[in-house]
């Protein structure tokens, strides 16, 4: 009797773990955000020899808001990162007779998908375009004394992962493939272009022949309560040559701010929930 007894209680067991371990398998995995805000400082070495032949150097600020997020593509491996880079600078000459201001303001989507994959460590690789637009200012010239700079390109791009304890390492590289920019050519003046609509060959096809570019960094992650502390090195260089014009632009920079993670709904599910409300709702 205790025996049967005994029996029929580790039954009821089995079942209602089994019963548990089938319901955890059929709630979906919704995988995080990533999200990060930071704020570099450091130095631009400039050349631009539609303004001037002489290298100009000075302070270099930017900020940069990113977002890592899963997808459903490709079996659920696909990583897409959206990028917006704001950039500002203020450089002078080798004399320091002359200042010369720089500006930009871009935007990167890559899609990435993972190469190698390891407990601690992960490589992945991906591409997607760049749009950038900004320009540069020297005061000291009269009749062409601005310079715009703009591109659209298809980059390449490494990102990897390691996390050793409390610490997630990061390192990222972005280069162009190809693309479009504009450049006018030596002594063509912006009023000629936009004006009188004399603007045959400022647009130009991009090509490492042509234009060479980096965006290349190297962060370190640590938790703090609800948010992370990142901190890092950024380098960005960008070099164009064309209509005997040559333009190079490099800063290396100290960037450090916060990043998080969270989980975004769509509407509809936030409609169908019993625990999550909109905050449209009473």
């Amino acid at each position: 009797m205790k025996k049967s007894f005994f029996i029929g209680i580790l039954c009821v067991f089995c079942a209602a773990f089994a019963t548990l371990g089938q319901n955890n398998t059929d709630i979906p995995i919704k995988k995080a955000v990533n999200q990060s805000t930071l704020f570099g400082v450091g130095k631009m070495m400039m050349t631009d020899t539609y303004l001037s032949p002489l290298e100009y150097d000075g302070l270099s600020l930017s900020l940069m808001h990113e977002r890592l997020n899963a997808s459903s593509l490709l079996k659920d491996k696909l990583i897409f990162q959206q990028q917006f880079f704001l950039q500002v600078a203020s450089t002078t000459n080798p004399i320091g007779n002359a200042n010369s201001y720089y500006g930009n303001i871009d935007y990167q989507l890559n899609g990435f998908y993972p190469i190698v994959t390891t407990n601690s460590f992960r490589l992945l690789g991906g591409a997607g375009p760049h749009l950038s637009v900004g320009g540069i200012y020297n005061i000291r010239n009269s009749n062409n004394p601005a310079q715009l700079k703009t591109f659209v390109n298809l980059n390449a791009s490494l990102l990897a992962f390691y996390k050793l304890n409390l610490f997630t390492f990061r390192w990222q590289m972005s280069s162009p493939l190809m693309g479009a920019f504009f450049s006018p050519e030596y002594g063509h003046s912006y009023y000629e272009i936009f004006v009188l609509g004399n603007n045959s060959g400022t647009i130009h096809f991009g090509s490492p022949a042509n234009q060479r570019g980096i965006r290349n960094y190297i962060t370190a992650d640590y938790p703090v309560g609800k948010v992370t502390i990142r901190a890092g090195y950024l380098r960005n260089y960008y070099h164009t040559e064309v209509n005997k014009l040559i333009t190079s632009i490099s800063a290396h920079q100290f960037v450090i701010g916060l990043a998080f993670e969270s989980i975004s709904f769509g509407r509809q599910e936030v409609e169908n929930s019993d625990w999550l409300k909109s905050v449209y709702s009473d």
